[in-house]
């Protein structure tokens, strides 16, 4: 399986990127017990594969957010600034 393409994940919308790494977090989680438990006798690559899946992610909905914050918080103070140099 090939590494997931960045294209592919901002298309999805906020609700399917949290949801989506809910998803990947059980699916390590899973790794981890079955590696622990001596149930994964292959497959190791899956680790490199869903980490990397994890913090695409991750910096998508980081710069998502970064984006919002600085759309919100630049609107208040551009206003502020007109009305202080009006007055």
């Amino acid at each position: 399986m090939a590494f997931p393409k960045m294209d592919d994940i901002r298309q999805l919308s906020d609700q399917e990127i949290a949801d989506e790494i809910v998803a990947v977090r059980r699916r390590l989680f899973d790794l981890r017990f079955q590696k622990a438990t001596r149930k994964l006798e292959s497959g190791f690559h899956q680790f490199k594969q869903e980490r990397h899946r994890l913090a695409q992610l991750m910096t998508l909905q980081r710069q998502r957010q970064g984006a919002e914050q600085a759309d919100s918080s630049t609107s208040p103070a551009v206003t502020e600034t007109a009305e202080a140099q009006q007055a």
